[in-house]
């Protein structure tokens, strides 16, 4: 309160959310134990659990390294791009919409703490997200267990679209960064969970594109939407794993270990992009990936 009883704002830094380098270590290595206590128990509960397919762990290992990029630096595009190249490699659509959001509990650990580390996280914009997020997710998991998300997909991907071409316009002109408007996070949300389910990726397109779009800061909107995404993403994926189960564990262990050793470097690119081109980049990535979804959906 000011001295004449008026409330006064919090400068933007107030609510930005640090880890000191010691947490951060510490935290790095139990992520580290838990992919690795991971990959054994799956690997143990493979019906051949002494055959190792280095193909597949190598596919999926580059797939991880190029989606968790694509996803650290720009706050979308990992399901998406993950989904994308495993179906191109062989993957049954089944097998690789689990195993992308298994590996996303990972690796969504792996952003959000680099993303943390560097203080790109709001904590107001990031305690928000929670709660809708996964009570979208989770109604998304039954519907795509349920009916065939394929449906879904064109309406979701020309909601993405309209709203990657709104960001490029907004590019092009002078930008002027809102206060965060909290009121619009909650449904946003909610419609991130469910298209993420729904679509095998959608959380940072739905969030990052929508929030971004109606003026609030790029570096730490991507920030907080990616260290949201692993509690998000661990909800889908622990559904996801009771409902349909790991059959390739080796694609799921290529995805994370990809993701979990580009995932600091990722983050250090959305610390220093500057505003323009982050939002140059968020338009043209999301308007590509929703047309190459449209046109798919109606070939």
């Amino acid at each position: 309160m000011s001295e004449t009883g008026s409330p006064v704002a919090l400068e933007p830094e107030q609510h930005i959310a640090r880890l000191s380098p010691r947490m951060a270590r510490r935290l790095a290595l139990a992520l580290t134990i838990s992919v690795l206590a991971f990959v054994l128990v799956a690997a143990s509960m493979d019906a051949k659990p002494f055959e190792f397919d280095a193909l597949t762990f190598g596919g999926s290992f580059l797939a991880g390294l190029f989606a968790q990029l694509v996803d650290g630096a720009l706050g979308m595009g990992y399901g998406v791009t993950s989904n994308s190249l495993l179906l191109a490699s062989g993957l049954p659509p089944a097998a690789a919409t689990a195993t992308v959001h298994v590996a996303k509990s990972f690796t969504g650990a792996a952003s959000g703490l680099s993303h943390w580390r560097l203080g790109n996280v709001d904590k107001r914009i990031f305690g928000r997200l929670i709660l809708p997020g996964i009570i979208g997710t989770l109604f998304g998991v039954h519907i795509v267990t349920s009916i065939d998300g394929n449906t879904l997909r064109p309406w979701i991907s020309a909601y993405l679209l309209g709203m990657g071409v709104f960001i490029l316009i907004r590019a092009f002109r002078a930008i002027h960064i809102a206060m965060p408007n909290l009121r619009r996070v909650f449904p946003v949300a909610l419609l991130g969970g469910f298209a993420d389910s729904v679509g095998g990726g959608g959380w940072g397109p739905v969030v990052t594109t929508t929030l971004i779009g109606s003026g609030h800061e790029p570096r730490t909107t991507i920030g907080s939407v990616n260290a949201a995404e692993f509690i998000v993403s661990l909800a889908s994926g622990l559904s996801f794993t009771v409902l349909i189960g790991i059959q390739h564990w080796e694609s799921v262990a290529g995805l994370v270990l990809g993701g979990i050793v580009i995932a600091p470097f990722a983050a250090r690119l959305t610390h220093r992009f500057p505003r323009r081109t982050m939002m140059v980049a968020v338009g043209l990535l999301i308007s590509g990936l929703s047309i190459f979804s449209i046109v798919r959906a109606f070939a």
